[in-house]
C-alpha cells in the first residue's frame, strides 16, 4: 500500500471526510488529525475489517500555532466540537505539549507528531487549501503498512509505554497480524 493508495482510502470515506472538512473549517494552523484515526483505518482496511465509522476512541486534532490556545482554550474548543458533532475531539495545540515530556519545545506539527509513542501512531492527514489530502508521516507508512509496532526513535518514553498500550488498545486482539518489536530501527522503505 503507497501514501497515495492511503489517502484515496480516506477520500473514500465519507464520515472521516466530513471530520476533516470539519476540522479544516477551524482554520487551525499546521493541523493535521492523526493516530489512530488514520492507523486503524489503514489497519481494518488491509485486514478485510469494514466499519462505518473508524475504530477509534476520539479524533486527535493536533496544530501548531506560537499564537494559538493554550491548554484551557483548546479543551473549550474540543468540548465544543463534541457538542457540535457527536464525536470525541481532542484539540491540542503542539506548542505547549513538549512541557508534558520534559523535552524542547517542537517545531512543527510534524516535529510533535515524530514524538508519539509508536511510529504507526505518529501519522496523520491533513488538507491543504487546495482540499488535497496529504500524510504527516514523520517515519514513512512501512512500518503502518506491515503491521509493525515499534517505539519512534523521538519518543521519550520507556518501552513499557509501548506495551502497555498495545495491551490496553487491544491491538493485538483486533488485528492479529500485528508484530510488536524491540528495536527502534525501522525496516528498510519505511523512511519517508
Amino acid at each position: 500500500m503507497t501514501e497515495e493508495e492511503i489517502l484515496n482510502l480516506i477520500q473514500s470515506d465519507k464520515w472521516m471526510m466530513k471530520v476533516i472538512l470539519t476540522a479544516s473549517s477551524l482554520n487551525l494552523k499546521d493541523w493535521a488529525i492523526g493516530a489512530g484515526f488514520v492507523r486503524n483505518k489503514v489497519w481494518d482496511y488491509l485486514s478485510g475489517r469494514v466499519n462505518e465509522v473508524v475504530d477509534t476512541k476520539d479524533i486527535d486534532l493536533v496544530y501548531f500555532d506560537p499564537n494559538g490556545n493554550n491548554e484551557e482554550a483548546d479543551k473549550k474548543l474540543s468540548e465544543e466540537m463534541q457538542t457540535k458533532t457527536g464525536f470525541v475531539w481532542e484539540i491540542v495545540n503542539q506548542c505547549y505539549t513538549h512541557k508534558w515530556n520534559n523535552v524542547p519545545p517542537y517545531e512543527s506539527t510534524e516535529d510533535a507528531i515524530a514524538h508519539w509513542p509508536e511510529t504507526v501512531t505518529a501519522i496523520g492527514v491533513t488538507m491543504d487549501k487546495e482540499n488535497r489530502l496529504r500524510l504527516v508521516a514523520p517515519y514513512g507508512i512501512g512500518d503502518l503498512v506491515h503491521f509493525i509496532v515499534r517505539l519512534s526513535p523521538r519518543f521519550e518514553g520507556e518501552r513499557e509505554v509501548l506495551e502497555e498500550r498495545v495491551r490496553k488498545k487491544q491491538w493485538l486482539e483486533k488485528w492479529p497480524r500485528i508484530k510488536v518489536v524491540n528495536e527502534g530501527t525501522r525496516p528498510e522503505g519505511s523512511a519517508k
